[in-house]
């Protein structure tokens, strides 16, 4: 996202020396992508950021996924997942449970009551949705509150930590990229600046304000990387002599930053829009889409509910978040459900809901939707919250035994 910012001390000119009080030179380092050709910043150490005194295997969370088969929409129940209401200790890095995954994506749950150890993800960005609660996300960038609505984008490789404070929890769904996240890019200019008809602005985005100084030796640093474990994904932890929170200037476009929900401005019309309408954020082979409190549609005999559609080249994860989504009604779905609506398997309003939703103008619904390019299997966590009652609500509860 190219949205220049620049925090702390950094020198006049870019590869030139900055120094401290005493003439000690301060250590820069590029982030970027895309191999210098994409957004980058560039960050000034105290210390040599490359440094490392150990290292040993983090043995991930389960990362196993089972394919969607034989083919079947699913009802997942997340809040069923044991997590901060079992009296346990649950952070935000060690404590995420998969849900669903492909080789472009994969979708955690967590509900989180303890600071998480540091960690950076060396496979992509990840942007976390937080549902409930509070946490203060710190990083080399600098730290950012969170709260109910908050979306934030950690980009690769930024080192990290989920600060939990006193009483507070907070339930939290990851959306862990195989690639970059960032605006759809028919709301981008050429030179990246939002366009008039976006449903988000830069003045909606907030990043860190002032840097973040820490100090310790022998600090661990959790990583998942590409490797040999499970789907290719691997851990390990690395010791650093020094905190790697000595960043004291940086300046450039990459960077973490925060969108809240309701911040998002819909697009609407006088009759159905389409998912893509939706749409706030995209990775590779996968899109993020907002359904927030709208108007509706005005066209007269207008059915405001979706109409059916067969998904043929997409699987559809719908993070039910609040409110009362109109097309669900009937079927169990209730705030923190997910649906799974896998391509091949047409899907769309439950029995009475078109003709219910006849002459409404306003729907308070809050979902956020995940739709993938590539079928998305299922993790055990997913199997373990499986409404199996779902798949038949279409028919009545009609379903036929083997």
């Amino acid at each position: 996202m190219a949205y220049y910012c620049s925090l702390g001390r950094i020198p006049k000119h870019r590869h030139t020396a900055l120094r401290d009080e005493n003439g000690k030179l301060f250590y820069e380092e590029l982030m970027g992508e895309e191999g210098f050709s994409s957004d980058s910043s560039l960050l000034y150490h105290k210390e040599i950021p490359s440094a490392l005194v150990g290292v040993r295997e983090w043995e991930l969370p389960d990362q196993t996924l089972i394919p969607n088969h034989p083919l079947l929409p699913r009802h997942l129940k997340p809040h069923s997942l044991p997590g901060a209401e079992s009296g346990a200790e649950v952070d935000a890095v060690t404590g995420r449970m998969l849900l669903l995954g492909n080789s472009d994506v994969r979708l955690s749950y967590a509900h989180v009551n303890t600071t998480s150890p540091l960690y950076k993800s060396g496979l992509g960005d990840e942007m976390v949705y937080v549902e409930r609660g509070s946490a203060l996300v710190e990083t080399q960038f600098g730290a950012l509150e969170v709260a109910e609505g908050d979306y934030i984008n950690i980009p690769r490789a930024t080192i990290h930590r989920w600060v939990i404070r006193g009483d507070e929890t907070a339930r939290l769904f990851f959306i862990e990229a195989n690639s970059h996240i960032g605006p759809p890019r028919r709301y981008i200019s050429n030179t990246g600046q939002y366009l008039e008809h976006s449903p988000l602005c830069e003045r909606d985005i907030r990043g860190p304000e002032e840097v973040l100084i820490r100090e310790g030796e022998d600090v661990e640093v959790y990583i998942k990387h590409r490797g040999p474990g499970q789907s290719g994904i691997s851990g390990s932890i690395h010791v650093l002599p020094t905190h790697p929170f000595d960043v004291v200037g940086w300046d450039g476009c990459l960077y973490p930053w925060v969108f809240n929900i309701n911040d998002y401005m819909p697009i609407t019309g006088k009759v159905h829009q389409p998912p893509p309408s939706h749409q706030v954020f995209e990775g590779h082979n996968f899109v993020i889409c907002n359904f927030v409190p709208r108007l509706v549609d005005y066209a007269e005999g207008a059915i405001p509910v979706p109409y059916y559609h067969s998904n043929v080249d997409s699987d559809e994860l719908m993070f039910y978040v609040d409110g009362d989504y109109e097309a669900r009604k009937g079927s169990g779905i209730d705030k923190g459900s997910m649906t799974l609506h896998p391509g091949g398997h047409p899907h769309g309003p439950q029995p009475g809901a078109m003709e219910a939703s006849i002459g409404k103008t306003f729907f308070d619904e809050m979902a956020v939707m995940v739709d993938t390019f590539r079928p998305l299997a299922l993790g055990r966590a997913a199997l373990e919250v499986n409404d199996e009652k779902y798949a038949s609500s279409w028919a009545g509860g009609r379903w036929l035994a083997e």
